[in-house]
């Protein structure tokens, strides 16, 4: 389980260039819960996903994930348990090395290493199965250089490489948003499966709304720095994009600021 308590993250604090992202932010996250996150321009959903991975710290408040106060453990720690994803699929690859490389990076990245570099048998097996499972064919080109892939191939690499070790928390930050249509839709698709199959938590932000009653058991919005709305079950099944505007109007006073997430 997942729980932040109370989150307060300033920027620039006391000075004219001051910006309160969170505010007095509270939620819990329950195992195999799939939460997608909507909300305006500088809601805070980016920062909320930098708090849990550890990115920045929270000025005050407490990250605490299977029962475990983690608020203050940098982010090379938290990489061993939460996975992430981003919108630039040129983050957290390594361009010049090829598909097997990298997800040897990723699977070793919460052992210890010893001087030996060579991917063993068994390894390459893992990662032959675990690419198959994309259906893109990449598991016949394991030795082709990430940087030489299609964004949309090699962001399902990253998402593999993320989940590889079964993360405690994976958080995808809008990390469709810079695919065209045909492809985000691909990656979403396979980001449900994996999520599904492997019981992942998992907080997905999105720009899109129609995204984020599609997908997952829950659905948050975030406006000033807090959590305004927050359904799941029948009630999030039953919801329309125009419907959940009118919550976001009812709830905030202000009218939907974010006219990609309005175009879909």
């Amino acid at each position: 389980m997942l729980k932040l308590e109370h989150i307060f993250k300033i920027f620039n604090a006391g000075t004219v260039n001051e910006k309160k992202v969170l505010i007095d932010l509270s939620l819990t996250v329950n195992n195999g819960d799939f939460v997608t996150v909507i909300g305006s321009n500088g809601a805070g959903k980016s920062t909320l996903q930098n708090v849990i991975s550890g990115t920045i710290f929270a000025d005050s408040g407490h990250v605490i994930l299977d029962n475990a106060d983690i608020t203050y453990k940098p982010e090379i720690e938290r990489a061993k348990y939460i996975g992430r994803v981003f919108q630039d699929f040129k983050q957290k690859t390594a361009y010049e090395m090829w598909i097997e490389e990298n997800l040897a990076l990723a699977y070793r990245r919460t052992t210890r290493r010893g001087l030996r570099w060579g991917i063993r048998d068994s390894e390459r097996k893992l990662y032959r199965e675990a690419l198959a499972e994309l259906n893109l064919g990449l598991e016949n080109r394991m030795q082709t250089k990430v940087g030489l892939l299609s964004g949309g191939q090699r962001q399902a690499v990253t998402l593999l490489m993320a989940t590889l070790r079964k993360p405690k928390v994976l958080l995808l930050d809008e990390h469709t948003a810079a695919l065209d249509p045909k492809t985000a839709a691909n990656v979403l698709s396979l980001s449900n499966k994996i999520v599904h199959e492997n019981k992942l938590t998992t907080l997905m932000v999105t720009h899109n709304m129609q995204n984020a009653i599609e997908y997952g058991n829950r659905l948050i919005m975030m406006h000033n720095g807090g959590v305004i709305l927050d359904v799941g079950g029948e009630e999030k099944k039953k919801l329309t994009v125009e419907a959940l505007l009118k919550k976001f109007e009812q709830v905030s006073g202000t009218e939907f600021a974010n006219d990609s997430a309005l175009l879909g």
